[in-house]
């Protein structure tokens, strides 16, 4: 590995979370909100290790809610750098529940989050590459040019589109 590289590894943010009452909605599943509050401050900890910059959310994109949530069970947050630009880096995000009493886990949700840099890197080539290891994060890391791609060109057609929204 090379100066300006870091393994996903070194970028890797987990937490788990036991969900209470308060966590939930009429369906005593966690509330998606409070899933997706979650999600952003682990995955901006992954982009904070990787960078030692401070920055901020630009999108939080396909977030696929896969299976429900359910009060008592525990959530985990596994997060990890799954590439890197020269100002913004993309966070990989899983989340698991598990059964305690069981000892049943599953997968619950999968997202992507952006974040942008608001200070300058201190490398001349701008953060620091990624490198995947295992072959999860292999497979990750593998789609992050297509996804950035098509981020770009999202956001050229949302430019267009906040443009035509009217203000009053």
């Amino acid at each position: 590995m090379e100066k300006n590289e870091k393994y996903c590894q070194d970028s890797r943010t987990v937490t788990t979370h036991y969900i209470l009452p308060s966590d939930t909605n009429g369906h005593g599943t966690l509330y998606g909100g409070r899933l997706m509050e979650m999600i952003d401050s682990v995955a901006y900890l992954a982009f904070a290790k990787h960078t030692r910059l401070v920055g901020v959310t630009a999108s939080m994109d396909q977030l696929n809610f896969i299976a429900p949530l359910p009060e008592g069970d525990a959530v985990t947050i596994d997060t990890f750098v799954s590439g890197v630009s020269n100002r913004s880096v993309e966070v990989f995000c899983k989340v698991t529940g598990e059964h305690p009493q069981k000892g049943k886990t599953y997968l619950a949700a999968t997202a992507f989050l952006t974040f942008v840099a608001t200070q300058k890197p201190e490398h001349p080539e701008g953060i620091v590459a990624v490198i995947p290891q295992t072959d999860e994060e292999k497979l990750v890391c593998e789609g992050y040019e297509r996804r950035r791609a098509a981020r770009l060109n999202d956001r050229e057609k949302d430019k267009e589109f906040n443009n035509r929204l009217t203000l009053n």
